[in-house]
């Protein structure tokens, strides 16, 4: 008797999951997403991949006269504590055209005509060349204390008195002059012959 009941209960429990299978609603199928690009010039991309680019770079010389006067026994008599450096660097000038937005480039690609407007060159970086640059003399006074930090004050000086020489040596219209032969030449590679690169005012 009990074969057959368990028989029945397996035939029922069958019979009832098809009929529940058959009623179940499939789930509702998503809509696809849908993916949009706006199109936009090339040559903007382009360039903003060069982000910084340098243009100029000058390698230049200059003795450091540092001198550090310090008051002693009250006041009374004043010492010194005196450095001669002579520094050797390099100054580099660019324009950063990472911040290049879509109102500074215009294009007609029908005419292939593209005109640019970039920022101005600055300088990049000043950097001093420890292996040419030497402390020439040191003198400290005998009842001046010896400042130990006078060497790096001066080479800070240094890359300070490098950088301002740079620029009025004409360093960044030099940069200038570069990045635009640079940068006409990318644009005309992408297909523009008619080229106007101009920087901000």
């Amino acid at each position: 008797m009990a074969p057959i009941v368990a028989a029945i209960v397996a035939i029922v429990g069958v019979a009832l999951g098809v009929v529940f299978g058959r009623c179940s609603v499939e789930p509702e199928k998503s809509a696809p997403n849908v993916q949009v690009v706006r199109p936009t010039p090339n040559v903007v991309v382009a360039v903003r991949e060069l982000a910084r680019l340098e243009g100029a770079q000058f390698h230049m010389e200059r003795v450091i006269d540092l001198t550090e006067k310090q008051k002693t026994l009250f006041g009374l008599l004043e010492s010194k504590d005196a450095m001669l450096l002579v520094a050797s660097g390099d100054v580099v000038a660019g324009v950063d055209l990472s911040g290049i937005g879509d109102d500074d480039i215009e294009v007609d690609p029908g005419a292939g005509r593209a005109r640019l407007r970039l920022p101005r060159a600055k300088i990049l970086s000043t950097r001093i060349d420890n292996e040419r640059t030497y402390v020439h003399s040191r003198k400290t006074d005998l009842l001046a204390k010896r400042n130990e930090n006078l060497e790096a004050d001066a080479r800070r000086e240094a890359e300070r008195a490098l950088t301002e020489s740079a620029k009025e040596a004409g360093i960044t219209r030099r940069a200038e002059s570069s990045v635009k032969r640079t940068v006409e030449g990318l644009v005309r590679g992408l297909g523009f012959s008619d080229v106007v690169v101009e920087f901000e005012d």
